[in-house]
């Protein structure tokens, strides 16, 4: 019977100890908060990001405009285009002033 008693607590404490380790990162992301972005990140965005992404669309453009024959003929374009131009449109000027990471989709 002593044996059963001892055999019990360390499945319990190890039960507890698992859920405990997996419980820790749901409990993480409900505290998660959103913030406004401070000045200084707006204004890195604004000096350095934002230029960067107009010439990552510009030069994108003209890279979709010499492989389209080549995306027409693999059937791909939109995808292309979507890579080449739509994202980094999106990047640079829908997105607001400040907030660095972007998820297009």
């Amino acid at each position: 019977m002593h044996k059963l008693v001892k055999h019990s607590i360390v499945v319990l404490v190890t039960v507890a100890l698992v859920s405990v380790v997996l419980a820790a990162p749901a409990s993480a992301q409900v505290q998660i908060e959103k913030r406004e972005p401070s000045a200084g990140a707006m204004t890195y965005d604004l000096f350095f990001l934002r230029p960067f992404g107009a010439a990552a669309t510009i030069v994108g453009s003209a890279i979709f405009v010499v492989s389209l024959p080549f995306s027409a003929l693999g059937r791909n374009v939109p995808a292309a285009g979507k890579a080449l131009v739509a994202d980094p449109f999106a990047f640079t000027f829908t997105r607001p002033l400040g907030v660095i990471r972007f998820s297009p989709d």
